[in-house]
C-alpha cells in the first residue's frame, strides 16, 4: 500500500496525487495540516518537507515522476 503524507497549499503534493490518480495507483492520504500528530512520524523517517511517499518499493519526498512511475 502507498501512503502519501501531504499538506494543504502544496503544489508538489497536488501533482503527486494527480499523477497517482491518473495512473490508477491506490493510495492513502494523510494530510499533515489536518492530522498534525503524524508530523513526528514523518520527521522520524528523516523527511522535513511534503509530500512524503511511503511504499513497499521505498520512501521518498517531493514530486518525483521517475519514482512515482515505479509504483504504477
Amino acid at each position: 500500500m502507498v501512503t502519501v503524507y501531504s499538506k494543504n497549499n502544496c503544489m508538489q503534493c497536488r501533482m503527486t496525487k494527480k499523477f497517482l490518480d491518473e495512473n490508477r495507483v491506490y493510495y492513502k492520504e494523510i494530510n499533515l495540516d489536518l492530522e498534525p500528530e503524524y508530523i513526528e512520524t514523518v520527521k522520524e523517517m528523516g523527511f522535513a518537507a511534503a509530500p512524503v511517499i511511503v511504499s513497499p518499493k521505498g520512501n521518498f519526498a517531493g514530486f518525483q515522476p521517475s519514482l512515482l512511475k515505479q509504483l504504477a
